[in-house]
């Protein structure tokens, strides 16, 4: 297989598909970041995960579109300005969820992985009834066009370096958000006793809303990633939710640490392995390989003691 190559050609080759890794990625823990809140934190399986983070894309399309016929000149910057309405959106849907279905199913997950299902089959429908079933895309600005010439043989997508250093931006932003600020506080006492937590004043019920918020929030910001490398369609959510979760429960429930080192596992064995073998087969043998690893350690890489 190697007999066609130098070494040169092999260690260019490599480092592609290393960088390739480094994208998925990337998108990974823009997507999962968000669900390990939710689902770590809280205890909430969401399964309209997808359908929020396709929320976002589509508040880029339409905030891209709105740019194009009404702000030309400042076309160039207005994904920026998506993203924060992205955010908006997709954390508000979120809260509003919050209050009106998931604070009634707290310490029933069977319930809420079934409220959340059909709340992502009713999303999807008002998708495909207000933008149409057909897929769309958006367009980048020139600015994020090409790629860069690391060497000869080595080219790097300009938007690919984006959303890298955009997932370590906001990675940043929610370990300060969890760990280091005021409210994160309250969110982790909650998390770890909340009986305890109410006792001594926190209001349980608007930490878990701000927190499912938030983690919806963040889910809509990787929709904004996602139309950088992918088209934008009312069922394009499904396609990563199963991904998503086997982000978090490998890396451990609550476990930021644990989702980011999932995350970059998962991404650089799928991306080492499609070099030798097909897609579809690469995953496989990438879902057996953690399978058997939760079959030894089922709490995940990392995983955070709380009390009940």
């Amino acid at each position: 297989m190697f007999g066609d190559y130098s070494i040169g050609d092999l260690g260019a080759i490599f480092a592609m598909q290393g960088f390739a890794g480094l994208i998925l990625f990337s998108v990974y823990v823009l997507m999962a970041l968000g669900l390990a809140i939710i689902f770590g934190q809280m205890g909430v399986i969401n399964m309209a995960h997808g359908e929020f983070m396709i929320l976002g894309a589509y508040v880029t399309w339409m905030t891209s579109n709105a740019f194009q016929h009404f702000l030309p000149s400042l076309f160039p910057g207005y994904f920026f300005v998506a993203m924060i309405f992205a955010f908006i959106a997709s954390g508000s849907l979120g809260m509003l969820v919050e209050w009106a279905m998931i604070r009634r199913l707290y310490k029933r997950p069977l319930d809420t992985l079934l409220a959340t299902w059909g709340l992502s089959l009713i999303l999807q429908q008002a998708y495909r009834s207000v933008f149409g079933a057909r897929e769309v895309g958006v367009e980048l600005p020139d600015w994020m066009m090409g790629s860069w010439q690391a060497t000869d043989a080595i080219q790097i997508p300009i938007n690919g370096m984006f959303v890298m250093c955009l997932t370590i931006l906001i990675t940043i932003v929610v370990a300060y958000v969890l760990f280091l600020s005021r409210w994160g506080k309250q969110v982790r006492a909650v998390v770890q006793n909340r009986v305890m937590a109410g006792t001594v004043g926190i209001n349980t019920e608007k930490v878990d809303r701000y927190t499912f918020g938030l983690g919806c929030g963040i889910a809509g910001v990787a929709g904004s990633a996602f139309t950088m490398i992918g088209s934008t369609g009312p069922t394009a959510g499904q396609l990563y939710i199963v991904d998503t979760f086997l982000v978090v429960v490998f890396g451990g429930a609550a476990s930021l640490l644990g989702t980011i080192a999932s995350a970059f596992t998962i991404s650089q064995a799928q991306s080492t392995m499609e070099f030798f073998l097909s897609g579809s087969m690469a995953k496989v043998l990438t879902l057996l390989a953690i399978v058997a690893i939760l079959m030894m350690r089922p709490q995940g890489l990392f995983a955070l003691k709380v009390r009940k």
